[in-house]
């Protein structure tokens, strides 16, 4: 039984959520806007001229990646900061571990560098 009280707990919360979800559905679909118009729909957004070309920009695949790489290179490298305010308590194994982590975050870098990967040219 004990195991069924540490769900519970989750499953209220998990149907508080889907009950919100559906109030906020339903809302929308009861008191929102009807306008099925298409005129409106292609009428300028935000000043009043014309637009000339499409909203929509186009980036390059190398955008994405370069971007992708940064966030996860990023996101790696804020490990090191908690690291060093309890280098003192880990001594030398804590050192060692994060010396394989560097170690494993060069060998993706230089992974990534040598397939051209942080080339920005089209």
């Amino acid at each position: 039984m004990e195991k069924a009280s540490e769900y519970l707990g989750l499953f209220i919360t998990f149907l508080m959520a889907a009950g919100i979800a559906g109030i906020i559905l339903l809302l929308n679909a009861a008191l929102g806007p009807k306008n099925k118009s298409s005129e409106s729909k292609s009428d300028p957004f935000e000043c009043g001229v014309t637009q000339i070309s499409s909203a929509t920009g186009h980036f390059g695949v190398k955008f994405y990646l370069l971007a992708m790489l940064f966030i996860l290179f990023d996101v790696e490298i804020v490990w090191l900061f908690p690291w060093a305010v309890i280098l003192k308590d880990l001594r030398w194994i804590g050192i060692l571990e994060m010396f394989s982590f560097l170690a494993v975050l060069v060998v993706g870098f230089t992974y990534a560098w040598k397939k051209g990967a942080l080339e920005w040219e089209k």
